[in-house]
């Protein structure tokens, strides 16, 4: 064997090796093998791309984490809105006015309850403002939770009154009264608006006031069938002079939100004056064509004003 060879290693045999044996044992970077061959190693190409793919990949992140914070807070605010939106209430509480008695709710008791509604009609004397507050105020207790406490005619002074309880939620005055601080009916009446009806209230008997049968129909019951207008004329319910002229001290309607319903056809109470107590107790209005017994003849109207404050809405 030639010695040299032997003593030489590594170095001789690298010498002596041809070209494609020593090419493989040089290891060059991805980017050093393509530029001396001349085209583009994979490898090469994976190594560039990485610092694109970290950064594609940290954006999809991103956007993902953005997502789920915006979902977050759209779950929240959805959540926000409905704890904040108006809660239905569903006991309803029914307060008469003058010269008649309870059973005049009767198709709006039954409009009511047939939409779900727990209704309680309240039979107040009509005897004097404190009587009658007493007697709605005890309406109020049975009831299991809030109340939306609604009156007729001198029943709206009784509800601006009685309304301070606590789980009087909101009120519905159905061709009411709506007394201020200190005001009666006896106030609201004395200056009656130019032009306007006067209401055939006979002098007083024995302390309570009565309307004139043959005139009952004209001033409070217009619309209403000839026979049932005939029939509540002969069934009135003495109004106590006391009642007239009893004032409120504290009105729910400046601290509770309130609806209104205009009879627009009304010759008790002008509509005018209604407009104007409803515009100052900041009441949300609705007109309706009607008598003053417009409870009694267009209880499809009264009682979807009532639903309408039952759900709160404007």
């Amino acid at each position: 064997m030639n010695r040299s060879l032997c003593r030489g290693g590594k170095s001789n045999a690298a010498a002596l090796a041809p070209a494609s044996v020593i090419q493989p044992m040089v290891r060059l970077e991805p980017a050093a093998q393509a530029m001396s061959h001349g085209w583009a190693d994979p490898s090469a190409s994976q190594v560039m791309q990485v610092p694109t793919l970290w950064r594609t990949i940290m954006n999809l992140k991103t956007l993902a984490l953005a997502t789920t914070a915006a979902l977050s807070l759209a779950s929240t605010a959805d959540a926000a809105s409905a704890k904040n939106a108006p809660q239905e209430v569903k006991n309803v509480v029914l307060v008469h006015g003058g010269f008649v008695d309870g059973s005049g709710w009767q198709k709006v008791h039954d409009l009511l309850k047939k939409d779900g509604y727990r209704v309680t009609i309240v039979q107040n004397p009509t005897t004097s403002l404190a009587d009658d507050v007493a007697f709605t105020k005890r309406a109020i207790a049975q009831q299991d939770g809030s109340v939306v406490l609604v009156g007729h005619s001198y029943g709206g002074v009784v509800i601006s009154e009685a309304g301070m309880d606590p789980k009087v939620q909101r009120l519905v005055y159905i061709a009411a009264f709506a007394p201020d601080q200190g005001e009666s009916v006896q106030t609201l009446i004395a200056n009656p608006p130019p032009g306007a009806a006067v209401p055939p209230i006979l002098p007083p008997q024995d302390g309570f006031l009565f309307l004139d049968r043959e005139k009952f129909a004209a001033s409070f019951a217009g619309d209403v069938s000839a026979e049932e207008a005939e029939f509540m004329a002969a069934s009135q319910v003495p109004w106590g002079v006391g009642a007239l002229g009893g004032a409120v001290t504290v009105p729910a309607w400046k601290s509770k939100p309130s609806w209104y319903l205009v009879a627009t056809d009304d010759r008790m109470i002008p509509p005018p004056a209604q407009q104007m107590m409803a515009k100052r107790a900041g009441a949300t209005v609705v007109e309706t064509a009607g008598s003053h017994a417009i409870y009694v003849s267009k209880p499809e109207a009264v009682a979807k004003i009532i639903q309408q404050a039952a759900r709160g809405n404007k």
